[in-house]
This record gives structure tokens, C-alpha cells and sequence, in this order.
């Protein structure tokens, strides 16, 4: 476990409903993907789930995106955010964090 943060700390964290509308392999890493995610709004993100996902099987999936982290480049492509997964066994297990009721793109998790 990691360090415990006060609820005002975790509020400030905005964590939204997301749809992937597009993947497609980074042009400059291996283990990367680049999404296009509507969060309410169009969000490019930089994910390390190549060798979990195949960028098809990730279009139209449902997920949780941490949306007010700061922008940074990964191998040069700008990610605007981060999308949650669970990872398990020294990340030999990557799963998706998703919803299990329908709920509007840019829902906020709270």
C-alpha cells in the first residue's frame, strides 16, 4: 500500500467515464498505444498496453480516465491523461478498468 492522502486530496483528482473511439500503435515504442478518448471532450492518451490489447479490440470500450493529470510526452506523442487499469503480478495481468452499468461519456467517478 502506498501513502494514505486526506478526502481533500482525492477530490481534487478528476476521474471521468471515457469511450475509445480510436487505437493504433505508437509510432516510436513497443509497448505503447495511442487512444483518441471522448471524456466529454477529445483526449489523446499514451497507454502501456501493447502485448495486452490489440488497438481493434479497444475501440468502443467503456473506461476510467484520470483526465486533470498534467500532459506529457511519451517517445514524443503528447498524452493528455491516463486511463485506469488493473495490473497483477508483476504486470503479467493488465485489465481495464470499465463500468458495469451504462453511464454518460464524462461521467465523473467519485
Amino acid at each position: 500500500m502506498t501513502e494514505v492522502i486526506d478526502f481533500s486530496e482525492w477530490k481534487k483528482l478528476d476521474i471521468r467515464v471515457g469511450e475509445i473511439k480510436a487505437a493504433e500503435n505508437h509510432p516510436n515504442a513497443d509497448k505503447l498505444l495511442v487512444l483518441r478518448v471522448d471524456v466529454g471532450e477529445d483526449r489523446q492518451l499514451v497507454a502501456g498496453l501493447k502485448g495486452y490489447y490489440q488497438p481493434q479490440e479497444l475501440v468502443g470500450k467503456k473506461v476510467i480516465v484520470f483526465v486533470n493529470l498534467r500532459p506529457a510526452k511519451l517517445r514524443g506523442v503528447e498524452s493528455q491523461g491516463m486511463v485506469l487499469a488493473a495490473v497483477a503480478s508483476a504486470e503479467d495481468v493488465v485489465s481495464l478498468l470499465t463500468i458495469d452499468r451504462d453511464a454518460p461519456i464524462g461521467a465523473r467517478i467519485e
